[in-house]
């Protein structure tokens, strides 16, 4: 375990990854594809015992390279069909102002701290274009924003490559 502390003084504790040898891998690609998979199942697609599942897959989860199993919701289905991305710059002394309104406005569903003259990028599901007015008020009296609506999402999210072999090679 390593304790960092960053420019804010904040400590944060990182767990040292485990090896990711070529079951961790192949473990890893079969929960990516189903994060529901049962162990027996896992074990039986990988020609492990459900032991040695059990045992990676908690290993992965401990040292943090598993942060967990999500459900994926279509924000239109819930009522919320416009997405836009917020680039905030603060003003003097307002970071920390941004990071706790960004935690507690629902309609912000990501915040990221970014370099460059902005310094947070956040994306916004609301319900009506109207809606995104209201969101970005409660932000301007601490900065100045700079909205880009989302007409379509044509690579939707996705997982890092997890054979890192392979990162950073010409796919052409």
């Amino acid at each position: 375990m390593v304790a960092e502390t960053n420019a804010e003084g904040l400590r944060s504790l990182h767990i040292e990854k485990p090896q990711l040898d070529a079951l961790n891998l192949r473990l890893l690609t079969e929960l990516e594809a189903d994060p529901r998979l049962r162990t027996t199942e896992l074990a039986r697609r990988l020609g492990v015992s459900a032991p040695t599942v059990r045992e990676r897959v908690t290993r992965l989860e401990e040292s943090g390279v598993i942060r967990g199993y999500r459900l994926e919701v279509d924000p239109g289905a819930l009522g919320l069909p416009v997405a836009a991305w917020v680039r905030l710059r603060p003003g003097p002394g307002q970071i920390p102002k941004i990071i706790e309104l960004a935690a507690r406005t629902p309609e912000v569903v990501e915040c990221h701290r970014i370099s460059g003259e902005d310094c947070f990028l956040m994306r916004v599901q609301v319900s009506a274009i109207a809606g995104l007015e209201d969101v970005l008020d409660k932000f301007l009296v601490h900065g100045q924003t700079t909205s880009s609506f989302i007409v379509s999402t044509p690579v939707p999210p996705r997982s890092v490559p997890l054979d890192v072999r392979q990162v950073g090679t010409d796919h052409r």
